[in-house]
């Protein structure tokens, strides 16, 4: 994906509810012209996110094609819902993005090409519909060859889903370049394909070809750089999404794994009735649970206190959680990565 200039679509749902959307303007190499929510039409995103790249937000996309001169690429699907569906309402926002001549991007499990409608516009006025959540079609079971790449590998996992996996790992490789360490994202949800350009939407791939699919990433580029940090996705106790987590532990065969938390999460994001364990027993879940694949080890911890507004108090909540853990944390966006980066250095992970 090569777009330059786009507008997000995140009705009803900005920001708290749109991962997608804040992602891409967090770490997109896009310029957001333009937010879509008819809920908070005439703000601006600033006035709702202080640390991201600011645009306005409008209620439909014929304004945000206004607010950009009638300069943009694309309109990217900033939602993803739980099950992944389509929204009828946002139906006449996508069309009008199809006829101004721009290509949509979707994350959705609801695949724009699939629907004929949208399909067959697309085709009339010369556009791409992208669906960054349809698997490649030569997937295939992993063999084990993640274990031989060149590159060290680091996973983030989560106690949960929703927990700041995709922002730890982004982070991480961040911090890791500035002190000199060649690292590299391997992503593998839709917000994080959005923002790099490639990648495999894990959730989406058949069961037995999950691990396969991460092994195929590594292998890709293993060889081209020094550490590779894998985004991870859900958490190993979530009734749902607890086999795409799995999957990826193994398909990673990694060489350190850096535990994601939500302050103040005590059940499952979503399904209320499942607590979560206490932060310790993480530990032991997933390394018991990489060992008869690959040996490996927390080494740090990233603590996501975003709804936290004292700073004294987040630093206090990231100090308990490193110490419930046993490993260096932070919160990388409100400390940086530093820390989380010392204990994968400290612990001989990050190349060899």
């Amino acid at each position: 994906m090569d777009h330059e200039r786009i507008a997000v679509l995140a009705h009803e749902k900005f920001p708290d509810r749109a991962k997608t959307a804040l992602g891409v303007l967090r770490y997109g190499d896009q310029e957001v012209c333009a937010v879509l929510d008819r809920d908070s039409a005439g703000d601006r995103v600033a006035d709702h996110v202080a640390d991201v790249s600011d645009a306005p937000i409008v209620s439909s996309f014929a304004e945000a094609h206004d607010a950009a001169e009638g300069d943009l690429d694309a309109l990217y699907i900033g939602i993803a819902p739980i099950g992944g569906g389509f929204d009828e309402s946002w139906r006449a926002d996508v069309e009008a993005a199809v006829e101004a001549g721009c290509d949509v991007v979707s994350g959705l499990h609801y695949f724009l090409n699939e629907d004929e409608d949208l399909a067959a516009l697309a085709a009339e006025h010369g556009v791409d519909l992208i669906d960054v959540r349809r698997p490649d079609d030569d997937l295939s079971v992993a063999t084990g060859a993640s274990g031989d790449v060149d590159a060290d590998v680091v996973l983030t996992v989560g106690t949960d889903c929703s927990v700041g996996k995709m922002t730890a790992s982004l982070e991480i490789v961040a911090a890791a370049r500035k002190r000199g360490i060649d690292a590299a994202f391997v992503p593998t949800g839709q917000t994080g394909i959005m923002i790099a350009g490639w990648g495999n939407p894990i959730d989406r791939v058949v069961s037995d070809f999950t691990a396969g699919a991460v092994e195929e990433m590594l292998v890709a580029v293993g060889d081209d750089h020094d550490l590779l940090v894998v985004e991870g996705q859900g958490s190993i106790v979530h009734p749902a999404y607890s086999a795409v987590t799995c999957g990826i532990l193994h398909g990673s065969m990694a060489d350190g794994l850096v535990l994601c938390h939500a302050a103040g999460r005590e059940v499952v994001h979503g399904y209320e009735s499942f607590d979560l364990p206490p932060l310790a027993d993480y530990v032991d879940l997933y390394e018991d649970l990489a060992a008869p694949v690959r040996e490996t080890a927390v080494v740090a911890g990233a603590l996501n206190t975003k709804d936290v507004s004292d700073d004294a108090a987040a630093a206090e909540a990231v100090t308990e959680f490193g110490d419930a853990v046993g490993v260096p944390a932070a919160d990388p966006v409100r400390d940086g990565a530093e820390r989380i980066v010392d204990g994968i250095v400290d612990a001989g992970v990050g190349g060899r």
